[in-house]
């Protein structure tokens, strides 16, 4: 079954287990047309629905993808986790089809590395990347936490007792401890974009962007 949708981008999810199914769920509410790809027709069936289009096909299959029209996408994401031989071959066909913007999904670092090799533009490690959030989450001190290449992290965290009742100009936050403090919420109110000017006070919520062991030294600070 089909669903329209009221964009021309199209994009290819090849593997529509949890990482796959719930990505092309999130792409249809963001206006992506979503082929969703997977072997197995009970999988298929879960999302002839709610997707674009649906189709049971072996996604190393060269002349199925093409008759679906995979590779004329500038977009495709391989989810397929367990089976390590397929996300690799499935990979390596986009790759040779010239999808610009290829994403895979590994389960550890070697595969990851050998997805890199065959043509994939981007790899995510779900399973790694979430532990190592989490991680940051349980103590209590920072909030929320997204870490970027190059060592670079924005996390959302308590104001420390040292910048209450200052500006952040008065505070020196970012020549004492190396972040920029790039928004601020105070107690039922929403987040704002700060400025020099910006009194800190008790039981305000900021969000905090640098280097990252500059931003978790800072969140122990609260």
């Amino acid at each position: 079954m089909a669903r329209k949708s009221a964009t021309s981008n199209r994009i290819a999810v090849l593997g529509l287990g949890r990482f796959g199914g719930s990505m092309a769920i999130e792409l249809i509410r963001q206006n992506w047309e979503v082929v969703g790809i997977d072997a197995a027709p009970t999988v298929v069936q879960t999302y002839a629905d709610q997707l674009t289009h649906t189709a049971v096909t072996n996604t190393t299959d060269e002349v199925a993808l093409r008759q679906l029209g995979v590779h004329e996408m500038t977009h495709a994401v391989v989810g397929i986790g367990t089976d390590l031989e397929a996300s690799i071959l499935t990979t390596a066909l986009l790759a040779d089809f010239g999808v610009p913007n290829i994403w895979a999904k590994a389960v550890s670092r070697q595969h990851a590395r050998i997805l890199e090799r065959v043509g994939a533009h981007h790899v995510v490690l779900p399973e790694h990347e979430m532990g190592e959030r989490v991680a940051h989450l349980v103590t209590g001190k920072i909030l929320n936490f997204i870490e970027f290449e190059d060592d670079y992290a924005i996390a959302k965290t308590r104001a420390p007792e040292e910048a209450f009742d200052k500006t952040l100009a008065d505070s020196g936050l970012r020549s004492k401890h190396g972040v920029t403090v790039v928004s601020i919420k105070r107690p039922g109110e929403d987040f704002t974009h700060t400025t020099a000017g910006t009194v800190i006070y008790a039981g305000d919520i900021l969000v905090i962007a640098g280097k990252t062991r500059n931003v978790e030294s800072f969140a122990n600070l609260s």
